[in-house]
């Protein structure tokens, strides 16, 4: 009895003796360029570079704190009438939505526009009377509608966004007004450009639709110059209030895989070029000054034994994982690993028994979960009499 006690205590008791393995990786890559890390001088009183892969912040200016963000704002908007898969259905215009200020597609009351078409009026020319239509038409109210942005945005991870208008013109309800920070706006392009159909809609140099009827004829054009102007572009969105001043946020694909940039208050009139020039100064700094580089664990393939089970020893596993990310000669990376030596009967298939992690300065960026791939049921004392029956006799 007092045997079978001490036994249950030990295997109550095996994690305590888990050895666990650390080994701290200097990132001396061979090979790698060394590069100056010198920092953009940016107009911008707040920006942000993030890789969008990975949500690393390459680079912030005062990346966290609140602004205004103009018509950036569209960019969630957006999302979550795509989100609404609501494409093909007709839209009606309400009084509201018709007395917005310009920039404006001049929609009347009454008219209705296919969903899709106004989704191109709001990303390639920013006009404020379409985000209501869109807003209304999902959500029944832009009030309505603001509640769903803001549910969103906590989803996605943002810190300290506040969206009152879909489309993004200055607004203040009870001392709280529509702003969010650099920070935000990339997570919130970098969930957005996951969306095929978003990004699709982003690189379209022109769009002509019509009403219902048929009688009134559009024809939208982007009008994000950063699509011409920088190799790789793939959009996004710009912005302008007296409040914000201009505003941009971009995404490109480069060297180091896809970059994310935000830049706002980027100057007032008459600057409005500034916006560009910042974009461009951000993204050359984080193509230049890292590299993209492949962290990896390689997949596991082993036994472990087992304490009064039918099987002695069991098979667990883990899958490879790998991850490009950009890093500088600044960074260094850390790896981690333990795996249980010893488990106890009975074990269920897919139990974890270890991990493998990988660390860049500290943060975990990369992980993987080490299985049991079998199951394995307990001895009944039955079968350990019979065995030591058997031992003893011959």
């Amino acid at each position: 009895m007092h045997t079978l006690y001490r036994e249950n205590k030990e295997c109550a008791n095996m994690k305590k003796r888990i050895t666990l393995l650390m080994i701290v990786l200097s990132v001396l890559f061979a090979g790698m360029p060394v590069y100056a890390k010198e920092e953009p001088d940016l107009h911008a009183r707040a920006a942000l570079l993030m890789d969008a892969a990975t949500g690393r912040v390459l680079y912030e200016k005062d990346g966290y704190t609140p602004y205004a963000v103009a018509s950036t704002t569209k960019i969630l908007t957006a999302v979550l009438v795509l989100e609404a898969d609501c494409e093909e259905e007709y839209a009606s215009v309400s009084a509201n939505a018709a007395k917005q200020p310009k920039v404006k597609l001049y929609v009347k009351k009454g008219e209705k526009y296919k969903v899709k078409d106004l989704l191109y009026s709001l990303l390639l020319e920013s006009h404020n009377d379409t985000a209501v239509v869109l807003a209304e038409h999902v959500a029944g109210s832009v009030e309505k509608f603001a509640e769903r942005m803001n549910a969103k945005a906590a989803e996605i991870g943002c810190r300290n966004a506040y969206f009152i208008t879909p489309n993004g013109l200055d607004a203040d309800i009870q001392g709280k007004a529509n702003q969010a920070s650099a920070y935000d706006m990339a997570l919130i392009t970098s969930y957005a450009l996951q969306n095929e159909r978003f990004v699709e809609l982003i690189r379209t140099k022109e769009h002509t639709f019509t009403d219902e009827t048929g009688r009134r004829q559009e024809q939208v054009s982007n009008a994000n110059r950063f699509l011409d102007i920088y190799d790789g572009a793939i959009g996004v969105k710009t912005g302008f209030t007296n409040l914000a001043g201009y505003c941009f946020v971009g995404a490109a694909e480069t060297k180091v895989g896809k970059l994310i940039c935000v830049v706002l208050g980027c100057g007032w009139p008459p600057k409005k070029n500034l916006k560009w020039q910042d974009s461009e100064k951000l993204m050359d700094y984080g193509a230049n000054t890292f590299e993209r580089v492949l962290l990896e664990i390689p997949p596991v393939t082993k036994t472990v034994k087992v304490k009064k089970g039918k099987k002695e020893n069991i098979s667990v596993g883990g899958e490879r994982m790998e991850l490009f990310v950009p890093v500088c000669e600044e960074d260094r990376i850390s790896k981690a690993m333990f795996m249980e030596h010893l488990v106890c009967a009975p074990v269920e298939n897919n139990k974890a028994v270890g991990w493998s992690k990988v660390y860049l300065n500290g943060e975990m960026v990369l992980g993987q979960t080490i299985f049991t791939k079998e199951n394995c049921s307990e001895k009944r004392f039955s079968e350990c009499l019979q065995k030591i029956l058997h031992r003893f006799y011959i």
